[in-house]
């Protein structure tokens, strides 16, 4: 087990040097705040769809497809038991400050910190079954998710269909279930693509921790942070290995219930006006939490399954 933590830890290590690029560039003033901006609009609307659409392109196979449904359908599990463990565990007097918790319980970081580790430990496979995690991660958050935010339910297909991760995820599984041969004039420039998502994902998120604050204020954020880096995929795997899912599937969810509070809570916040400085903060503190908590919950199931 020791090996299977050790072997993780180094590969979130990787991923940390990093994200200490992005930090450093921020306190010696190397990228500005707009840059970052546009940066993160890069990774968004270009590199993320690419990374998606670059792991889908390979030979259709039945045991990849029946994985992929099992990988939908966890996620699935996962968002529906978080939702019930916030509302049923996060009260706050201030309803802005409540929301931000409630989104933070809820929502992993499952794109930008799962996809290096997945494509880490696991090669494109990871990213593979990553991507049907990731999809279900927009389609909740762009429903339940801004619902919550804005204070009443307001469903919009056009919403959830048109934003760059459900995409990425349809025109690849167009190219997977259809064998649609994607010649190399077009295969490697989204292959380049993809390969920028690791270090300039992990600069992102450096940058922004140079921001942050990492006081914890409350019993909020105790809950929050316990919740969403063990709770949370605790349940996931035990539920999982409870089915009989082992192997790749097991740990790609695992990784992807485990990582930090998504960045796109801090986006909500900032959208609808609600306490960004909590949703940072809440974000970086589980990001630093998380070098710590992921290596030793995703080799402990490595261990087990």
């Amino acid at each position: 087990m020791l090996s299977n933590i050790l072997t993780v830890a180094q590969q979130v290590l990787i991923l940390f040097i990093l994200i200490g690029v992005g930090f450093a560039a921020n306190k010696t003033k190397i990228i500005s705040e707009e840059a970052i901006k546009g940066v993160t609009n890069l990774m968004l609307y270009i590199v993320t769809p690419a990374v998606i659409i670059n792991s889908f392109n390979r030979p259709l196979d039945t045991q990849m497809m029946k994985g992929l449904v099992i990988v939908f359908a966890a996620a699935v599990f996962a968002h529906i038991i978080n939702i019930v463990a916030a509302t049923a565990l996060i009260h706050d007097k201030e309803k802005g400050r409540e929301r931000i918790f409630k989104l933070s319980m809820v929502f992993s970081n499952c794109g930008y910190m799962s996809f290096p580790l997945q494509e880490a430990i696991l090669g494109s496979d990871g990213v593979f079954y990553g991507a049907a995690y990731v999809a279900v991660f927009n389609i909740i958050v762009w429903t339940w998710g801004e619902s919550l935010m804005r204070g009443s339910f307001k469903f919009s297909l056009k919403k959830i269909i048109l934003n760059p991760g459900i995409i990425g995820t349809l025109v690849g599984l167009v190219i997977f279930f259809g064998s649609v041969p994607v010649p190399s004039v077009i295969g490697n420039p989204i292959g380049y693509l993809a390969d920028l998502n690791t270090p300039v994902a992990m600069i992102i998120i450096g940058y922004h921790l140079a921001n942050a604050s990492l006081k914890i204020r409350g019993k909020n954020e105790y809950i929050t942070m316990l919740y969403r880096l063990i709770i949370s995929p605790v349940i996931l795997a035990a539920a999982l290995l409870l089915c009989s899912v082992k192997g790749d599937i097991l740990i790609v969810c695992t990784i992807a219930a485990s990582a930090p509070v998504a960045a796109l809570v801090t986006m909500f916040a900032t959208k609808f006006e609600a306490d960004t400085r909590l949703a940072a903060g809440l974000a970086s503190l589980t990001t630093v939490i998380s070098i710590i908590t992921m290596p030793v919950i995703v080799g402990m199931v490595q261990f087990f399954g």
